[in-house]
This record gives C-alpha cells, structure tokens and sequence, in this order.
C-alpha cells in the first residue's frame, strides 16, 4: 500500500461523508458534515491500520469492531427525546453509524461497495423522508403536542375532535409544562370518518384544529 492509495482512500472517504453530513446540516441536525466526515475518515484510518498489520502478519482483528461500537457510543446522546415528546436525532445517529462502515470498507479498498452504499444512505436520508412525511400525511392515525389556555379546555377539545369524525386513542399530560401556566398533552387519535379519511391531509387537519380559540398550540408528532 502505497502513498497514493491512501490519500485517495481518505479523500473519498470524507468526500462520500461529507455529502451525507452536508444534508443532515441541510436540515439543522446537531451532527453535520464536519462530523460525519471525521467518523468517516476515523473508520477509514482505522481499515487501512488493520489491513497493513494484517498483510505485515499481526492479529489485529479489534480494530474495527472497536471503531464500529465506539462510533455506536459516539452517536448515542444525538438521541433525545424534545420536550413535546419527540424522539429527536435518531435518523442522525444511525447515518453516523452507517457512514462509519461506509469509511470503513473505503479503507479495505472496496469502493464500488463504498459508493452504493453511500448513494443509498443519502436516498435514505433525503429521499425516504419526503415519502416518509406523504404517507404520514395520509394515515389513518395522528399523534399531536396540543396545548391549551385552560385545563377545563380539554373537555371541549375531545367533543370538537369526536364531531369532526375522529375518534380519541390515547391521552397524556406532559409534564415538562407543568409550571408553565398552559395545559400540555400528547394526544394520539384515528380518523373514523370515511369522508374525513378520504380528503383531508394530518396538515389540513391540524390548521382547522389550529382555528379553536382555546387551543394556544398544536402541531404533529412526527
């Protein structure tokens, strides 16, 4: 393994990672190009110092499961869950993780395998996603962060929800509100209505819902 091999080995291996990482940044996620491009190149370093200890005759078959659980650590707290009940950052810390073996085969020298691999993990996180958000558009099932001027509010919210045609699945008080002087729930429902399910989207949903005087916020859980 010369010189030349490993610049183009890294070069690569931070060029296909940066690509990922400059659509995570795109879209205001903590982990960004500068990130994904140095687990990347890390994983990188990490295969070509196991293969040149191979081909030099040592056993060193610690490297890289040692990259891919440290990586796995690394990309833990990207996870958490907002204060409206989200899980955040989950998308992030597994395109970190794939980006890592993705710097880990350019290192072995495999980059057809490198490539695609790459090309499908930015279909994943940018294509997937718009038709991720179509088909949730279109769901029977809708998960909303509602908050309410009044707790007495509820009561009219649920009466509103059942005329509209939906039917009320699950309701939890979010505590992170509690100090807050609003009313704060996690509210899950399905649309029961046949005419509703045909023509109306979550977003056109959540607007008319947005329109009740006693509602202060709502938006949803995606």
């Amino acid at each position: 393994m010369n010189t030349d091999i490993i610049v183009f080995r890294i070069i690569l291996s931070a060029v296909l990672a940066a690509i990922a990482g400059y659509e995570r940044s795109a879209k205001r996620h903590s982990a960004g190009m500068r990130t994904f491009t140095a687990v990347s190149i890390a994983s990188t370093v990490a295969a070509i110092i196991e293969e040149y200890l191979l081909n030099a005759g040592y056993t060193s078959e610690w490297i890289i499961p040692a990259v891919i659980i440290s990586v796995a650590v690394l990309s833990c707290p990207s996870i958490f869950y907002s204060s409206k009940g989200q899980i955040k950052g989950l998308t992030t810390s597994a395109g970190l993780w794939t980006s890592s073996i993705i710097g880990i085969a350019v290192g072995m020298g495999m980059y057809v395998l490198a490539v695609i691999a790459s090309a499908a993990l930015i279909f994943t996180l940018s294509i997937l996603s718009s038709i991720e958000s179509c088909l949730r558009d279109r769901s029977n099932h809708i998960e909303v962060h509602l908050e309410l001027r009044n707790k007495n509010d509820l009561q009219r919210f649920s009466t509103t929800i059942r005329r509209l045609g939906m039917r009320i699945d699950d309701i939890e008080l979010n505590p992170a509100y509690l100090n807050s002087g609003l009313s704060v729930y996690t509210i899950s429902f399905t649309i029961s209505s046949r005419e509703l399910r045909k023509y109306k989207k979550h977003s056109e949903i959540i607007e008319a819902l947005k329109t009740l005087d006693y509602v202060a916020y709502i938006e949803e859980i995606a």
